[in-house]
């Protein structure tokens, strides 16, 4: 299953880790995955090479996350499309997706 957490700050979207992969056809074939991945990575490249917003970035084997190093409302506009887009792929594939939002604080 892929699990999909987007975080908030001040209610705005601030980032995003994804991690696993769906089991929904062999390795190559995989639709599900091949749609999340693709998704993520358009996101990640648009906010950090587009618009230019400093993030930091981690892909380590399964697990995607990206966190935004201060606000950006266009920043938070891609992170928006991203939660949408897995959040529609999870009403289609709910057994393959799981979708999480945390809010997280600053100390």
């Amino acid at each position: 299953m892929i699990k999909a957490d987007f975080f908030t700050r001040d209610g705005s979207l601030s980032g995003f880790r994804v991690s696993g992969h769906a089991g929904y056809a062999p390795a190559g074939e995989d639709i599900v995955c091949a749609s999340v991945s693709s998704a993520v990575q358009l996101t990640a490249n648009g906010i950090t090479e587009v618009l230019g917003v400093g993030a930091r970035v981690s892909a380590r084997g399964e697990r995607v996350s990206l966190q935004l190093d201060a606000p950006s409302a266009p920043a938070a506009a891609f992170l928006e499309a991203l939660r949408l887009h897995l959040s529609l792929l999870a009403e289609e594939y709910p057994d393959y997706i799981q979708i999480t939002c945390s809010e997280v604080t600053v100390c």
